[in-house]
């Protein structure tokens, strides 16, 4: 684990005795409502190539799959890896990239990736880099099936930021836009973009500084609507200290604004997010939190009204859900929750889906098992191939207890 200030605590996952008796009904619910659904091992880490993902998954036009593990790889700090499906069945995993120990490179990528127009890879680094509080990288390919890293921004621990969980994401100008979990004028986290120059250089911007009363600790990263607005959400802070989702947008002068768009809170829809929102061609927004009345996160959904006003709608218990969601051309919402009560399923993947006049029904795809041979603590985000098969990966669990890649086919 990251050894700042920053780090995922994983204490969040422990539950009272209150809480395990009220899972024994809930799960007992989920099993009634489960569908035939299957869950195949796509690898299973052992260290030496990585541990511990948690990032989810990207594809590439071939259908290969991409991912970061914060720790493990030639010098146990984190890698970059590629699965490709083998012709005879199975996948074949690689290591393209294992951060090093002397830390200048950045260490424990948290971050999911994104590729560019070239087939490049960014990310980013928890830790590490010149001043020992992470990066923004860049990896390219090369011949051989190797790769070259580039660090194009190494935060310091101060005015710019530190401490970045989430990955980044492109505008259609090239730019990077992100999150940092601290640093700021506050402390409290930032919103920033990096724009190339000529020179091969990237220069950094800060967009907005978290003052606690409109969030604290973005650990999700920021998406991208049409406008070049930007949305995302922190872990804590705002009006109920349970964290807030926010708009950043360009106003056009070179400046931008920050908008809380909403304040968690467990009294409303739940508290506490740590996953990236996700955007319908309406324009609602999709987010999880990790708590709420009923101990369980929620699944919701804020929809734009007249005047700028935004109405939170409860969609459904989560079940933990510690990352974000991923809908597909039906409508249809996916997502994992964590579980995260001893001595019971260490997760579970569910289906939202739309009912005709209103309303979601829910449905558990898959139950991770309590001995975790098949993963546990899943974490990271989804994603979905053509057939809706969803692909992502457990924090922990496997064969040797340190994360695994799955596929849930349904």
């Amino acid at each position: 684990m990251p050894s700042n200030s920053f780090s995922i605590f994983f204490s969040i996952f422990k539950f009272s005795t209150c809480k395990q008796l009220v899972a024994i009904f809930v799960l007992l619910l989920m099993v009634t409502a489960s569908a035939t659904a299957g869950e195949t091992i796509l690898h299973n880490f052992n260290a030496g190539d990585g541990s511990l993902p948690y990032g989810g998954l990207i594809f590439d036009a071939a259908g290969n799959l991409y991912g970061t593990t914060t720790m493990g790889g030639l010098y146990s700090e984190g890698t970059v890896f590629e699965l490709q499906p083998k012709p005879t069945g199975g996948w074949a995993e690689k290591v393209l990239y294992s951060f090093n120990s002397n830390g200048i490179d950045g260490t424990q990528p948290y971050s999911s990736l994104v590729f560019d127009k070239a087939g490049n890879l960014y990310g980013t680094t928890n830790s590490g880099g010149a001043y020992g509080v992470g990066t923004v990288f860049k990896l390219t390919p090369k011949s051989g099936r190797s790769w070259k890293e580039t660090i194009l921004y190494n935060f310091s621990n101060t005015r710019d930021g530190q401490a970045p969980v989430a990955g980044v994401v492109f505008d259609s100008a090239g730019n990077l836009y992100g999150t940092t979990v601290g640093g700021g004028l506050y402390s409290n986290g930032t919103v920033f973009e990096l724009t190339p120059t000529a020179t091969g250089q990237w220069t950094e911007t800060i967009l907005h500084d978290f003052n606690y009363q409109d969030g604290k600790s973005p650990f999700a990263g920021v998406i991208l609507d049409a406008s070049g607005n930007l949305y995302g959400t922190t872990a804590y802070g705002g009006a109920y200290h349970s964290g807030t989702v926010f708009e950043v947008s360009p106003q056009g002068d070179g400046q931008w604004n920050e908008f809380v768009l909403f304040s968690l809170s467990d009294r409303i829809v739940g508290s506490n997010s740590f996953a990236s929102l996700i955007l319908d061609t309406a324009g609602n927004l999709y987010e999880t939190t990790f708590g709420d009345l009923n101990f369980f996160g929620a699944v919701f959904e804020l929809s734009p009204q007249a005047g700028g006003q935004w109405t939170a709608t409860y969609l459904a218990d989560g079940g933990d859900p510690y990352g974000g969601l991923v809908m597909d051309a039906a409508g249809n919402l996916y997502g994992m929750g964590n579980g995260g009560f001893d001595g019971f399923p260490q997760g579970s993947g569910f289906k939202l889906s739309p009912k005709r006049g209103g309303g979601w029904v829910e449905t558990v795809l898959h139950s991770f098992s309590q001995n975790g041979k098949d993963g546990y603590n899943p974490l990271g985000n989804l994603i979905l191939d053509k057939s809706n098969n969803v692909y992502g990966v457990t924090y922990q669990g496997g064969l040797n207890d340190t994360g695994v890649v799955f596929e849930i086919t349904h």
